[in-house]
C-alpha cells in the first residue's frame, strides 16, 4: 500500500515538473517526502538497496506523470488555466502545515530559533521565486533539435541545470528550461519518442532517444549533485534552510499566476470559474495534507 501511495505522489511530482512555474521540489515538500528523496539520492552510492527501495516507486510515478500529462497539460493550461493553476496551488499550499512541523522539529533538535539568518533566508528566497518568472521573455525559438555534437552537449548541460532547479523547492525546472530556450524542444522530442513508441517506429524512437539520452544523463547528475548540497545544508544550517524553503513555497502562487498569464485573465473570469477554482484548491490542499500526514505517521 505504501508503494502505491508513493507512486501517486510521484505522479504529482512528475506533473509539476512539466508545468512552467510549478516546482517539482515544492510538490515533494508539500507531499511530505522531500527529506526522504534528498536523503535517498545523496546516499545512493553508500546505501544502494534502501535508496532504490525509496526512489523506485516515486520514479515510476514521476515517469507516469510526465508521460501521461505531456499532452494533457497544454490543453488544460490553455483551456482551463485558472482551474488547473488553482488545483496546483492547493496541492502546494496544503503541505505548509507539514513543513511548519518540520521546522519546529528542527528548531527543537538544534535548540535554536529562526533568528536573523532564518528571516533573511526566507526573504531572499521569496524574492528569488517572485522575480525568476520575470526573466521569461517568451523568446522561445527552439521547437525541434538536430542530433549534432553541439546540440547533444548543450542538452546534457541543460539537463544538469534543469534537474538541479527541479530539486530546489519553489524553483520551476521547466520554467528554467523555458528561459534557456529549450522547453518546447524537449517537450516536442518527448512527444516524438512517445508517438514512435506507440507505432513501434524503431527509427523514430532512435532519433528522439539519441537526443533525450544526454539530457537524461544530465538530469540524473544534476539531481545527485544538488541533493548532496541540500543534505549538507539541512545538516549544518537546518533552520535557515527550512525558512528558505518556506519563502520559496509561499511565493509559488505568484510565480504560477505570472508565468501562465493569469494576472491578465482575472478580470474575465466568471463567478462560477472562481468558485470552482477555490473549491478545487481547497480540496487539493486537504488531499496534499492527508498524503503528507500519512507519510509523517508512516516514518
Amino acid at each position: 500500500m505504501k508503494a502505491v501511495i508513493d507512486i501517486i505522489k510521484g505522479i504529482f511530482i512528475g506533473i509539476a515538473n512539466i508545468i512552467p512555474g510549478v516546482s517539482g521540489g515544492t510538490m515533494a515538500v508539500s507531499l511530505g517526502i522531500y527529506d526522504k528523496i534528498i536523503s535517498a539520492v545523496s546516499h545512493l552510492l553508500t546505501d544502494l538497496k534502501n535508496s532504490v527501495k525509496t526512489l523506485l516507486p516515486l520514479f515510476i510515478g514521476c515517469a507516469l506523470g510526465i508521460v501521461g500529462f505531456t499532452y494533457a497539460i497544454e490543453f488544460l493550461l490553455s483551456e482551463h488555466t485558472f482551474i488547473t493553476c488553482m488545483a496546483f496551488i492547493g496541492l502546494i499550499l496544503g503541505g505548509l502545515p507539514t513543513l511548519f512541523i518540520s521546522l519546529k522539529r528542527e528548531m527543537k533538535r538544534s535548540a535554536s530559533s529562526v533568528g536573523v539568518s532564518g528571516v533573511l533566508a526566507f526573504v531572499v528566497l521569496f524574492c528569488v521565486a517572485v522575480f525568476l518568472p520575470m526573466l521569461n521573455t517568451d523568446g522561445e525559438v527552439l521547437q525541434t533539435f538536430t542530433a549534432s555534437p553541439g546540440t547533444l552537449i548543450a542538452l546534457f548541460f541543460v539537463g544538469v541545470i534543469a534537474s538541479a532547479t527541479m530539486v530546489i523547492p519553489g524553483v520551476s525546472g521547466s520554467l528554467v528550461m523555458m528561459i534557456l530556450g529549450y522547453y518546447y524542444g524537449i517537450i516536442n522530442t518527448i512527444k516524438s519518442f512517445l508517438e514512435a513508441l506507440r507505432h513501434f517506429d524503431i527509427s523514430g524512437m532512435f532519433s528522439a532517444g539519441i537526443l533525450l539520452f544526454p539530457f537524461g544523463i544530465g538530469v540524473l547528475l544534476g539531481i545527485f549533485l544538488i541533493a548532496r548540497l541540500i543534505t549538507f545544508l539541512f545538516e549544518k544550517y537546518g533552520v535557515p534552510t527550512y525558512c528558505a524553503i518556506l519563502g520559496l513555497i509561499i511565493a509559488s502562487p505568484f510565480a504560477i499566476f505570472y508565468n501562465t498569464g493569469l494576472f491578465g485573465q482575472l478580470g474575465s473570469l466568471s463567478a462560477g470559474q472562481i468558485l470552482l477554482g477555490l473549491i478545487l484548491a481547497a480540496g487539493c490542499g486537504v488531499f496534499t495534507y492527508i498524503l503528507g500526514k500519512e507519510d509523517e505517521t508512516g516514518k
